[in-house]
């Protein structure tokens, strides 16, 4: 397939004008015309770089991408290894952020509560069909111990728990992956019992116990590892291009 041709299929399929964000999203770094093969990831790092050129990608497709709003735009260091590697050896490189997020199907809220079993999902921001925070419903409720086991066996991660004042049994759960933490206050405002997001942050404690909910940081990169693969593996089944999914860990 033709680089702009699959830049054209991800910009429709995740509607990418209709989301304002703080990076570009889309191809970032063109690389060869033809892509038969790619490798996809969380973060376009030098290690999943050196993956890519060690299977002879002709394509990396991740979340995280280069150049943030407000990123120092000289090209210099690690920025200058990252972007040589990449045009030394014509890969191209593509990067989907909120788009990816907010993803009715594929995107990363949409895939973290089918894999955590959270139901009927629907936006959080009530009214606006880009909410990038989400919320549903657990089929069977959970207390906030059986929550916090349910996610750490299912993302194999560490899972920081704010339990202290939350109700007995969890059954409406909001959740924003990534460092989606800032949106707890509305969480509580929207009557969830538990939120979920990647990270946490100091003050995320304290409105937990003063609204009176449950709060589990999952992880940043566990929490986003999924959007990306089945935006991978919908390429692979729809367009029958070589996908690899690579899953360069990150503690945080």
């Amino acid at each position: 397939m033709n680089n702009l041709e699959l830049e054209q299929h991800l910009n429709a399929l995740l509607n990418v004008q209709a989301i304002k964000d703080y990076c570009p999203n889309g191809l970032q770094v063109e690389g060869k015309a033809e892509i038969h093969s790619l490798v996809t990831g969380v973060t376009a790092s030098q290690a999943l770089i050196d993956r890519a050129i060690a299977t002879h990608a002709d394509a990396i497709l991740v979340h995280h991408g280069y150049f943030w709003k407000g990123e120092n735009e000289q090209v210099r260091g690690m920025k200058r290894r990252r972007l040589k590697a990449l045009l030394s050896h014509d890969i191209n490189l593509y990067a989907y952020h909120l788009p990816l997020d907010v993803a009715p199907v594929l995107g990363n809220n949409a895939q973290l509560a089918a894999l955590l079993g959270i139901n009927q999902l629907q936006p959080l921001e009530v009214g606006n069909v880009q909410s990038i925070p989400m919320w549903g419903e657990l089929d069977e409720p959970l207390t906030g111990q059986q929550m916090r086991a349910h996610l750490s066996e299912r993302l194999g991660s560490t899972i920081v728990q704010v339990s202290d004042t939350g109700p007995e049994l969890i059954r409406r759960v909001g959740l924003c992956s990534g460092g989606g933490q800032g949106y707890i206050e509305l969480a509580a405002q929207q009557g969830m019992d538990a939120f979920i997001s990647g990270e946490i942050s100091e003050q995320t404690v304290h409105v937990a116990r003063e609204y009176g909910l449950h709060f589990f940081a999952a992880g940043h990169h566990a929490t986003e590892r999924y959007g990306v693969k089945a935006l991978g593996d919908w390429l692979a089944s729809t367009h029958g291009l070589a996908v690899e999914f690579i899953d360069i860990d990150s503690p945080a």
